[in-house]
């Protein structure tokens, strides 16, 4: 637990003291997103402190590019997941489809200045196809390489560090811990209109919440490609594939649409279902069994530096 708790404590001194001095002296008023790519491998420093410091391997997080199926599954569910989140947004009172997308470029006055967005509105429509589909095309090839490598900053902390030293836990029970320790993390970017700008406040709970609902099915899809590479992957298009979630939705606020939404909410539950399915009745290996494996394998490597 000590090893943790230094963990936590390196990661959220450096993330909130950062974001304190920046925040402060900054005087962009749409530098969230900037900082936001760097504040990303500040999970990685504190690892590699820590790994360090006791002298153990970062080999021993899983790292390993030996691609698999579920490298693939980390590569497309987020799209899928934004889709269908987009589909449930529609459910709720007030929000209508919207597909000259209206909406969407309302809500990008909270977070883009009003040259940026009618750069926007020019670019989209000399556009051959549908903006969607060049989100689609664009969030898959960003989100399996450039989105990936701030992505892996996060993950060798989260999916690689924490999920090796909780593994001694029942998979749900970590994955939870996991999800909170990662959502409040979050805050100090949530307080600055980051995800949630029209409610920031509220939206640093909403935060932890979506974290511990994607919390088990990030550690799921790293635990079955054996590698935290691919949980790297699946964020990174997550973020690359967020505004598929929106794009066509008018209405709502940020509470209840999109990804980070209610919408989201539900739709990483039902994800969260299918893996518990998956796991009890189609799995030939189930998660328990991995994290017994994994566990047996890392103790005969023995790794040190």
């Amino acid at each position: 637990m000590r090893k943790i708790a230094l963990f936590i404590a390196i990661t959220f001194f450096i993330s909130y003291l950062s974001a304190f001095v920046f925040f402060s002296i900054s005087q962009i008023k749409y530098a969230t997103y900037i900082f936001a790519i760097g504040y990303m491998f500040i999970p990685m420093l504190a690892t590699l402190f820590v790994q360090k410091l006791y002298r153990e391997s970062v080999r021993e997080l899983g790292i390993s590019f030996k691609p698999n199926r579920w490298w693939i599954v980390a590569w497309l569910l987020p799209a899928a997941i934004a889709f269908a989140t987009l589909l449930i947004s529609l459910l709720f009172p007030g929000v209508e489809y919207s597909p000259e997308m209206e909406g969407f470029f309302e809500r990008l006055k909270d977070t883009l200045p009003p040259e940026a967005i009618e750069e926007m509105k020019k670019q989209i429509k000399i556009m051959p196809i549908h903006p969607i589909l060049i989100g689609l095309i664009q969030g898959l090839i960003f989100g399996i390489t450039i989105n990936a490598i701030p992505a892996f900053g996060e993950e060798i902390g989260w999916r690689g560090f924490l999920q090796k030293e909780l593994s001694y836990m029942n998979f749900w029970k970590s994955s939870v811990i996991i999800g909170v320790i990662w959502g409040i993390w979050h805050a100090p970017l949530i307080l600055q209109g980051h995800n949630y700008p029209q409610h920031p406040t509220a939206g640093v709970f909403m935060m932890t919440a979506w974290c511990i609902l994607l919390s088990p099915i990030f550690s799921y899809v790293r635990l079955k490609a054996g590698s935290v590479i691919a949980a790297a992957i699946m964020h990174g298009s997550l973020n690359a594939t967020y505004n598929l979630s929106i794009v066509l939705v008018k209405g709502g606020n940020d509470l209840i649409i999109g990804l980070t939404g209610l919408a989201g909410f539900i739709t990483l539950g039902i994800v969260n279902l299918l893996i518990v399915l998956h796991d009890k009745f189609i799995a030939k290996e189930s998660v328990a069994e991995l994290i017994r494996k994994n566990k047996n394998d890392a103790e005969d490597r023995d790794i040190h530096f």
